[in-house]
């Protein structure tokens, strides 16, 4: 296990973690809004035994720089490559979740012979009015409650209702832990967000590499139709929908995801 940090374009420090096999066909994970590398926790070991995972925390959270925003979603894309640079990984199977899903969307239109495959979970290519309209309730919670109410508020969107029930006396806990960015840099990321383009929606169909769009039946963040909307736009892509599950399925229903995305990748 080696954490380590690349220079990205404009000088920020870009903290990543390495796991499994060296050697091994290298697979790189991106977490969503605010979250760090340890949200990807309960894929260590599903991963880890056949593939050299590069954990990435995005600038703006764990242990990267959290420079002023806002931020860009090209500049976060090209964090991800200045990783890959730094570790001399030619290419790499990309797993992306939420804001994640979204820089590994990018990186496979921008950067072609660098994604070897890729895997989009709980995500979604266009900003449609209703998120645009919770993006800016989010920044403005964020500003005026700081993390804390921020993540509290998010946690009801990530997680389903049978899941929620039985955090809920937990939850003054468990939301610190999933959010544990300044609330100045989650703001910066969801300006991000924000900023995306149709350009993205629109070259979709430009990738030619094997994919994989999962999503939660009970996600309401990125409900199934953006998963949809995904998967028909890339050419081949396959879509999973993992039954009961939410936004955040890497956790609450880690054994079908993991078990989904094992079985993609071994074919891809």
């Amino acid at each position: 296990m080696t954490v380590a940090w690349a220079v990205a374009k404009d000088g920020a420090r870009i903290s990543y973690e390495v796991i499994g096999k060296k050697g091994a066909p290298a697979l790189v994970m991106i977490q969503g809004l605010g979250v760090d590398r340890w949200g990807w926790v309960r894929q260590h070991a599903a991963f880890s035994t056949k593939y050299r995972v590069v954990l990435i925390d995005n600038r703006g959270a764990g242990r990267s720089d959290k420079p002023p925003g806002p931020y860009e979603l090209d500049v976060m894309a090209d964090d991800v490559i200045a990783v890959l640079d730094r570790e001399e990984i030619a290419s790499a199977h990309v797993v992306g979740a939420s804001l994640g899903g979204v820089l590994a969307q990018i990186l496979a239109v921008r950067n072609v012979g660098r994604v070897d495959s890729l895997v989009l979970a709980c995500t979604a290519c266009r900003v449609k009015d209703w998120r645009r309209e919770l993006l800016a309730e989010w920044i403005e919670l964020a500003e005026t409650g700081g993390t804390s109410a921020f993540a509290l508020e998010n946690l009801r969107w990530v997680i389903s209702n049978r899941h929620l029930r039985w955090l809920s006396p937990l939850s003054q806990v468990v939301a610190p832990l999933a959010v544990r960015a300044p609330a100045y840099a989650v703001v910066a990321q969801m300006y991000a967000i924000l900023s995306i383009t149709e350009q993205v929606h629109e070259l979709l169909t430009t990738i030619t590499v094997p994919a994989l769009v999962i999503v939660g039946s009970q996600d309401i963040l990125t409900p199934v139709a953006d998963s949809e909307e995904i998967a028909a736009k890339i050419p081949g892509a396959e879509l999973c929908v993992v039954a009961g599950a939410a936004h955040g399925m890497m956790v609450t229903n880690a054994r079908v995801f993991n078990r989904e995305v094992r079985s993609f990748l071994a074919t891809a």
